[in-house]
C-alpha cells in the first residue's frame, strides 16, 4: 500500500508530510521551537487536518524536531545544505 506524500519546498529544508499516516494529534505543532507549524487544508488518515510549515512569523530552519516527536512517522524533514 502506497501513501500520498505532500512535499513543501522551503528555503532551508524540504518538509514532507505523509497524509495517510498523519492523525492530526498536533504534537509537532506544540513542540516546534520556531512556532511555524499549523493546520493545513489537507486531511489525514482520520479525516483530521494535517500539518504544514509557514504559519508563524519565523521560517522553518529544518531542525527536524517535528519529525522526532511524530508518533506515526508521518513527517520527514530534509535540511538543505
Amino acid at each position: 500500500m502506497a501513501f500520498k506524500t505532500r512535499t513543501i519546498e522551503l528555503e532551508k529544508a524540504r518538509f514532507h508530510i505523509v497524509t495517510g499516516l498523519c492523525k492530526g494529534c498536533g504534537l509537532c505543532i506544540e513542540k516546534c521551537p520556531r512556532q511555524t507549524l499549523g493546520w493545513s487544508e489537507y486531511l489525514g488518515v482520520y479525516g483530521t487536518p494535517t500539518v504544514e510549515p509557514g504559519h508563524g512569523e519565523k521560517e522553518c530552519n529544518g531542525c527536524s524536531l517535528c519529525q522526532i516527536v511524530c508518533p506515526d512517522c508521518a513527517i520527514l524533514v530534509e535540511k538543505r545544505r
